[in-house]
């Protein structure tokens, strides 16, 4: 094992999170406000993930009044309390930029069915 991922075992999150693109999480979010801290939850469609060990990333994107947000979330940071998964997508590539141009029903992501023996928690 290398120096830097000594280093960086102690900042991965112990609980794995498994989701994939495509699929719709609704991620809590710890924000600061003055003194105060409250979770906000933010609910989208996965866009990508990207990197691996601390430096893992992924994008979400929603429609807030008809105007589509994308929001960029490090997969190990403190800040990301959880990521609870609502649906599986069925998709057959990994980044999902092709969103972006599409409006209403054209977006929606078809469901995965699950397959014999498959358990979804």
């Amino acid at each position: 094992m290398d120096l830097l991922s000594v280093v960086e075992g102690k900042y991965l999150k112990e609980k794995k999170i498994d989701f994939s693109p495509g699929d719709t999480v609704k991620v809590h979010v710890k924000i600061k406000e003055g003194d105060k801290e409250r979770t906000q939850i933010f609910e989208g469609v996965v866009i990508q993930k990207r990197g691996k060990g601390v430096s893992q990333t992924f994008t979400v994107r929603k429609l807030s009044s008809g105007v589509g947000v994308e929001r960029v979330f490090p997969l190990h940071s403190p800040f990301v309390s959880n990521v609870e998964l609502l649906k599986e997508g069925k998709v057959r590539r990994a980044k999902l930029f092709y969103l972006r141009k599409r409006k209403g029903k054209a977006a929606k992501i078809e469901e995965r069915e699950k397959e014999e023996g498959e358990v979804k928690e």
